[in-house]
């Protein structure tokens, strides 16, 4: 269980560590204003291959119908171990628009510890490198680029 604490819009291309940061602040700002909440978990993060589930919570903690899907391929990083909170885990999402224009929203989730975040980080990394693998064997992604060039632009940065 995990507070998601929402998403931003991001810019830039190139997603290296320290890339969720500002994005980070200020998601967290924006929630410890608005913190009054007496229940702070309100949602469940899944990680699995080809997609993570959050599914939101209702204020008895039990599962709402409404849940978002991402698709782990559309993931460009993910990270944890914020300087703002070593509790926060965060990932840029590839969001493809109506028009198919795409926008880069860095999500982020208030864990219970450092450890949870960093057991989120690592099991969004193994997420990806199955989905990755699979598209490969299916040929979704071509043999000509370097698997190893492009499992290294998603690797996760758990501080």
């Amino acid at each position: 269980q995990v507070t998601y604490l929402g998403k931003v819009s991001t810019t830039g291309m190139q997603f290296l560590s320290g890339c969720t940061e500002k994005p980070v602040i200020e998601l967290w700002k924006k929630h410890t204003l608005a913190r009054e909440d007496i229940y702070p978990a309100n949602a469940l993060l899944e990680i699995r291959p080809f997609q993570v589930w959050l599914h939101h919570l209702d204020l008895k903690g039990e599962a709402t119908v409404h849940m978002d899907t991402f698709q782990v391929a559309r993931i460009a990083y993910c990270t944890a171990d914020h300087n703002v909170s070593p509790n926060v885990f965060a990932w840029v999402y590839r969001e493809i628009n109506d028009d198919l224009s795409y926008q880069m929203d860095c999500h982020a989730v208030e864990c219970e510890s450092k450890l949870e975040a960093k057991k989120l980080a690592h099991a969004m990394m193994e997420a990806f490198k199955k989905t990755f693998h699979s598209m490969k064997s299916d040929g979704r992604i071509h043999r000509n680029s370097s698997s190893e060039e492009v499992s290294h632009e998603f690797e996760s940065d758990d501080g």
